[in-house]
């Protein structure tokens, strides 16, 4: 995600709206190591979140990037950050029993003079338990504050260009489920169809080339789809069994998740029943989604659907969506669940999850959508109804 595709203006409004959060939290240098907030305040994008990186924001002047010192010419590349601004740490470092790079993380530090009221996020995949402990041996635990999901929330309502991004993301996200209905047939290897569906949301589509997404494709079937979250195997689809995929396009880094159910035969009663259910859910969820409704009146319309149709949904039933590394392209802030009562606002954007998980099949027909003062509108143009295949 180059830096190039928002305006300058763009990222000094979202430091300036971190910035006032950080504030809020008593918080003078706010350390990120969540790739996607790194990437939404400055632009940075590459694969190395598999080691200690970091944005760091302190109150006043431009953030810094520190990172591994082979990853500097990519930070060089795509943030607006100048080369002064770039910061590394050693090379011999990388995965070093006895030499942490977080030690010279508390080096620029100090000599930044930041050593107080630094921000951390605690609940984070890439915030390692030993990269903390470095901080609490130099500083101390006093020094030291959870700033998990800070610049997260910042990132709830989406620009204009934004908007954009997750709209492109949903045209690709729309061609993958086109290549996946027409390869969907009986006896067909998973990993191939799987293989397909990948390659058409890389490949793209004429002036509008894919990324890799943060989650790979979610592809059970029959039985393996009680299963919310089992990837795919070389089994070959059979008759009789409901498959579905959950899938996204990437555009620069922007996400566009779509789930559709698939069906080789005539479906039985109980996976019709649970697709109307489902469908109802979606419409009425659509038609709620204003601003100023809270998340759980929002969810009310699918646990309400389900109930109607004698189904017990127990997690939760959708979450915010937009720029995102993997392992997740969920923004980890609100949740659509009973006891959420964050109100939304316009430009929020979500991918909503009415799937039903039974002990013998599932059914997950899923849409992202974006706030409107009209209700819910769809990022992407994808028919909803259970893809029928006959044998």
């Amino acid at each position: 995600m180059p830096a190039s595709d928002f305006s300058q203006a763009e990222y000094d409004h979202r430091i300036e709206r971190t910035r006032a959060a950080m504030s809020a939290q008593g918080i003078d240098t706010l350390l990120i190591t969540d790739p996607s907030n790194m990437a939404w305040l400055t632009g940075y994008d590459g694969w190395s979140f598999y080691v200690p990186q970091m944005v760091i924001l302190p109150t006043t002047g431009a953030p810094l990037w520190w990172g591994r010192t082979q990853d500097k010419p990519g930070a060089a590349q795509t943030t607006w950050l100048a080369p002064s601004d770039l910061h590394d740490w050693p090379e011999e470092h990388v995965q070093h029993p006895d030499h942490h790079p977080v030690a010279a993380l508390v080096t620029l530090l100090c000599d930044r003079g930041w050593t107080r009221n630094l921000g951390v996020e605690m609940d984070n995949y890439y915030y390692s338990a030993a990269s903390h402990h470095v901080l609490q041996q130099a500083f101390g635990d006093a020094a030291l504050t959870d700033a998990t999901g800070l610049v997260n929330w910042q990132r709830a309502v989406k620009s204009p260009a934004e908007l954009e991004m997750m709209r492109k993301a949903g045209q690709l996200t729309a061609h993958m489920h086109e290549v996946l209905r027409a390869g969907f047939r009986e006896g067909a290897p998973k990993h191939e169809l799987v293989a397909q569906v990948q390659a058409a949301g890389v490949s793209g589509l004429p002036d509008l080339p894919g990324d890799y997404p943060a989650i790979v494709p979610i592809a059970p079937s029959g039985k393996e789809a009680s299963a919310s979250h089992i990837t795919w195997n070389d089994r070959p689809l059979t008759r009789g069994e409901a498959t579905y995929l959950e899938i996204s396009g990437c555009f620069h880094r922007y996400h566009c998740p779509a789930s559709r159910s698939l069906f080789l035969g005539e479906p039985p009663d109980d996976i019709r029943h649970a697709e109307a259910a489902v469908l109802r859910a979606i419409d009425d969820t659509l038609a709620a989604a204003r601003p100023g409704v809270t998340c759980e009146e929002v969810a009310a319309c699918v646990y309400a659907s389900f109930e109607r149709a004698g189904y017990i949904k127990a997690n939760r039933t959708g979450y915010p969506i937009g720029l995102s590394y993997p392992p997740d392209w969920g923004e980890r802030t609100m949740s659509l669940r009973p006891g959420d009562t964050t109100p939304l606002e316009e430009n929020m954007t979500f991918h909503l999850m009415p799937g039903l998980w039974t002990p013998d099949w599932g059914l997950a027909i899923t849409e992202s959508f974006v706030v409107t003062p009209q209700g819910g509108r769809p990022l992407a143009d994808i028919p909803r109804e259970l893809v029928v295949k006959p044998v």
